[in-house]
């Protein structure tokens, strides 16, 4: 099975890169001569993404001008989420109509994705796949591969089942890369929520799963991690 649609979350309002974010949405921030949501539109172009649906509210009019201004080779819908920003399991709840009852991939544009992670992606894709009771699966990262050191772990894994069982701490970091199937989101009754809730359950049913990623984990998270960022890995 060939996944060909994803959502990029990009409604987010970016506090903790201010004063960067007062004039740009954070997915429109340069690093090299690309944008972070350019950076990820790219990659998912390169592992056979053909639909993408991009979320938006705050400074979103940037977002869809920038898209139309630039080509890309998959169809890209906007979901614009004008009175309210929804958070994580909202926006993609929201959105939900456009993936047809089948599985699509989450990802966040605020990671600096590069075409090392295809394979990775591709063996996750392959792995979902073939266990039906898959509902979703998240990719992650032992937190010393993380270029920002201050992020705390997430959670842990045990054979490929992702736990919040701290016994000693928690060692993985979500990557901001997903695999879903839109009835995860069927018991849902709420409009404003984070994913959080949605993994938290799945956990609890002992059905949530994931892959360790061993690329080194880049992902712009402040202001600081930003500049540190532009200035050991793209500068010119």
């Amino acid at each position: 099975m060939k996944i060909t649609k994803a959502m990029i979350l990009c409604a987010g309002f970016g506090k903790r890169l201010r004063p960067l974010t007062f004039s740009s949405p954070k997915p429109l921030l340069k690093i090299g001569d690309q944008t972070l949501l350019s950076n990820t539109l790219h990659m998912l172009e390169q592992h056979g993404v053909k639909k993408a649906v991009i979320n938006i509210h705050y400074l979103g009019n940037h977002i869809i001008d920038y898209i139309n201004k630039n080509k890309f080779s998959m169809a890209i819908t906007i979901v614009n989420e004008k009175d309210k920003i929804l958070d994580t399991g909202g926006g993609i709840l929201n959105a939900i109509e456009h993936f047809s009852n089948e599985p699509f991939i989450v990802i966040n544009p605020d990671t600096i994705w590069n075409s090392n992670y295809l394979n990775e992606l591709k063996i996750m894709e392959k792995e979902f796949s073939m266990n039906k009771k898959n509902k979703c699966s998240l990719l992650v990262v032992n937190k010393n591969k993380s270029f920002d050191q201050a992020l705390n772990g997430d959670f842990n894994l045990e054979n490929k089942l992702v736990t919040r069982k701290d016994t000693d701490e928690l060692k993985y970091i979500y990557t901001g890369f997903q695999i879903v199937k839109p009835d995860i989101f069927d018991h849902s009754n709420l409009k404003i929520f984070s994913i959080n809730k949605i993994w938290d359950e799945l956990i609890q049913d002992k059905v949530l799963t994931g892959k360790e990623s061993n690329i080194n984990f880049l992902h712009v998270s402040t202001k600081n991690i930003y500049k540190s960022l532009l200035e050991t890995h793209f500068k010119h």
